[in-house]
């Protein structure tokens, strides 16, 4: 048994490992909106759901012996396909399909075809497990649930190692590389145990034992897997709500997602192990289940409410005000505290539905694999309903708060329904069925919710949206006296400019169409505050500035703001035909049609953000050089030495502006000329326009007052160092990020990665 608990935790941890890197890379391919990660998931679940189909209908058939080789050629199989799956899913999805295939259901399709073969094997492996260990009815429930126990306690270090340790340390393939280890550790502990198994062939099920009124005494396995469906909704809606609250309270980052999962997944599992001890002593375990299912959420919403009511108040407030970066210290450590206090108590209570599950069904060993398999297949299309009906329809339909309340309203029924069948005059059940009513009044709705979680006060005014895709709040903080709107635009939880629009955002928008000679095509990838497209807007000769926002309430915020200001340059934007503002995803933009810009500029996003990786490597900036016209140029925030090395290793005539930290890139020499380019930010046309988004500043020529650093083709280079598989500066903590400002020529890079 030892043997066996090792080798299903460490399934379970390169289980998590692998998923984090899927979808990761399958993203890329996909696109990285809400709907193209929901099908993302939706293909790994349908794998996992193939595999339990498939479990179930053949563990049963197979002798303990011939189920833990099974089980043992599923993880070898997973093994090898971690070993060669970059080739397919990143290689050939990512890099040669992205853009070419757009209909959902051939994404999809693809993205399964990526998948089905691990995922088949992972989801196959507990209803053979399950078989193999199946040798005593009154012990079979408690055994199975210890040992998924300790998988996904495995899978929760997972997620915490791989997110804070290994894929930082590692990068993707190499995190991928230790995955494929560690399956092949389970499956060499499995071979080891076959000397103990027994070789004969399983009895079938006996037909008078399953006529027979005592064969299912706690209800039918449908019955039971309808449960586990709703469970596996509520338990996984929860978890995505978890991400979208605890990334606002403490800023998305590449470490915020694998902190709330691992959390979940460690007290689920000892929900688990705590339970499979108390089966055996469980007449009927239907009161249990019941009572941990509205526990757990009574509880989330109970500590949901908590964290809302606390939030603007001491000790909270001093870290994880939304008007500071969350992202080091004390800020990030009270967010890791907070997960660990508002995720883990609801997860280690729904965590321990399922053995008391494992106990009501496990009625006979000779069907003991297909109970196992139904049941796990019903949980995981609970999962994936509750995954994609949460981020794809519930959030855009009902916003967070309107989720949260629709758990609630299911825990409500999932309650009357035991009470009114089988559990009337049970007080805990019905103290639990009022408690998750009550949440149904309790629970703030979505504006009063991110009102609060965004810091408004009585007098400020406020616009604000939320969607799928994400969440958007603008909060005016504007005084007596002032004209127009004045206050941070947050996007994600993350302060993402101002208005009046920041100077560099300006200075970003309009320093390429003033360096290039005719700057008719314009491509802004993201639209944050607006600072960056309207000053992109800033040459006569511009026809058309196109920038698309990965976070659709962006727009929905902004068009509040103009209707408001209807003379300001929000609602100019919107007016006027120059501009074409749009949602999608802009990586995913450069791939299709062949339409050539001009001048391509991203918007400043902090390299610490999640995901931003993704607009930082070699691979995406080969991407924009491929869409740029002949002496078109690229101009992008180069926050980090890493961030100019890989710049300059993909453009080879390179200007890195001081001390704005302003790169432009280009395939031929830059017409860059200081004095010139002074002049133009001086003449009064521009000023005027830029003095429409923000009055206070004029300096603009201040921002490149230092010479630039400039590379050509000859010039030695690092290389890149920030790559799709490797964003090294997007996992902060595991790899010192240095800026840009002591830099003075560009020899200073070769030294100090020399000595990095």
């Amino acid at each position: 048994m030892p043997r066996l608990a090792i080798a299903f935790f460490c399934s379970g941890f390169g289980a998590l490992l692998c998923q984090i890197v899927w979808q990761r890379m399958l993203g890329i391919f996909a696109g990285s909106d809400t709907i193209s990660a929901a099908l993302v998931v939706g293909a790994f679940l349908a794998g996992l759901g193939l595999g339990s189909i498939i479990g179930a209908k053949v563990a049963d058939r197979l002798s303990p012996y011939r189920a833990m080789i099974g089980f043992a050629l599923a993880e070898g199989g997973v093994a090898l396909f971690a070993l060669v799956s970059k080739f397919f899913l990143y290689d050939f999805l990512a890099m040669d399909l992205a853009g070419v295939v757009d209909d959902p259901i051939a994404i999809f399709a693809l993205c399964f075809a990526g998948l089905v073969l691990p995922t088949t094997l992972m989801g196959a492996s507990l209803p053979l497990l399950a078989r193999a260990i199946a040798d005593r009815l009154d012990t079979v429930a408690e055994r199975i649930s210890s040992l998924y126990g300790l998988n996904t306690l495995g899978a929760g270090l997972g997620a915490l190692l791989g997110g804070w340790f290994i894929v930082g340390n590692l990068g993707f393939v190499g995190a991928l590389v230790l995955a494929a280890g560690l399956d092949l550790v389970a499956a060499v502990l499995a071979l080891t145990l076959l000397p103990t198994l027994g070789r004969a062939a399983p009895t079938a099920p006996s037909r008078t034992t399953q006529a027979a009124g005592t064969a299912e005494p706690f209800g039918s396995l449908k019955l039971w897997c309808l449960l586990v469906f709703l469970s596996g909704y509520v338990i996984v809606a929860l978890e995505i709500v978890w991400v979208r609250l605890l990334g606002q309270v403490g800023q998305y980052h590449a470490y915020l997602f694998p902190t709330v999962l691992g959390i979940f997944l460690l007290a689920d599992g000892l929900g688990m192990a705590v339970a499979a001890r108390m089966v055996r002593k469980l007449k009927d375990p239907r009161p249990a289940f019941f009572i941990t299912q509205a526990g757990g959420f009574a509880l989330a919403a109970v500590l949901i409410l908590a964290l809302f009511i606390a939030l603007p108040y001491w000790p909270i407030n001093q870290f994880l005000s939304a008007d500071v970066q969350r992202l080091r210290g004390g800020g990030l450590a009270t967010t890791v505290i907070l997960t660990l206090i508002v995720v883990g108590p609801p997860s280690f209570l729904i965590g321990m539905t399922f053995p008391f599950v494992q106990r009501a069904v496990q009625q006979d060993l000779a069907s003991v694999g297909a109970r196992v398999g139904w049941v796990q297949l019903a949980n995981i299309l609970g999962n994936a309903a509750g995954s994609i009906g949460t981020g794809i329809v519930t959030f855009h339909l009902l916003g967070t708060a309107g989720t949260l309340k629709l758990l609630a309203g299911l825990s409500v029924l999932l309650m009357a329904g035991w009470l009114w069948k089988e559990g009337r005059g049970r007080k805990p059940e019905m103290a639990l069925a009022a408690a998750c009513a009550l949440a149904l009044v309790a629970l703030p709705g979505n504006a009063t919710l991110w009102s609060r979680l965004h810091a408004e006060q009585p007098n400020h005014v406020v616009a604000w949206a939320e969607d799928r895709s994400g969440v958007a709040f603008f909060r005016d903080d504007n005084q007596a006296g002032q004209q127009g709107p004045h206050g941070p635009f947050f996007i994600q939880g993350f302060s993402q400019g101002r208005i009046p629009f920041l100077p560099i955002h300006q200075f970003l928008g309009a320093v390429g169409p003033l360096v290039h000679p005719d700057p008719r095509m314009v491509l802004c990838i993201g639209i944050g505050s607006g600072g960056t497209p309207w000053a992109a807007g800033v040459s006569p000769a511009t026809q058309q500035v196109r920038a698309i926002e990965l976070v659709g309430p962006v727009l929905t915020a902004l068009e509040q703001i103009g209707k408001r200001y209807p003379q300001g340059p929000i609602a100019e934007m919107f007016r006027n035909p120059r501009w074409q503002l749009e949602y999608g995803d802009g990586r995913r933009a450069l791939s299709k049609g062949d339409q050539l810009y001009d001048v391509i500029q991203a918007d400043a996003i902090l390299p610490e953000g999640s995901h931003s990786g993704l607009l930082y490597s070699e691979e995406f900036l080969q991407q924009v050089r491929r869409r740029l016209a002949p002496g078109g140029i690229y101009v992008q925030w180069a926050p980090t030495e890493r961030v100019v090395e890989t710049f300059s290793a993909v453009f080879p005539h390179t200007l890195l502006l001081m001390p704005s930290s302003v790169i432009i890139g280009s395939d031929r020499p830059i017409p860059y000329d200081a004095s010139a380019l002074a002049r133009r930010f001086a003449d009064p046309a521009v000023q005027a326009h830029l003095a429409r988004g923000n009055t206070g500043f004029s300096d603009y020529a201040g921002l490149f007052s230092r010479p630039p650093l400039a590379w050509n083709p000859a010039t030695p280079r690092v290389g890149a160092t920030l790559t799709d598989v490797f964003p090294r500066d997007e996992f902060y903590l595991n790899n010192t990020v240095t800026g840009t400002q002591a830099l003075a020529r560009p020899q200073d890079l070769l030294l100090r990665a020399a000595h990095r």
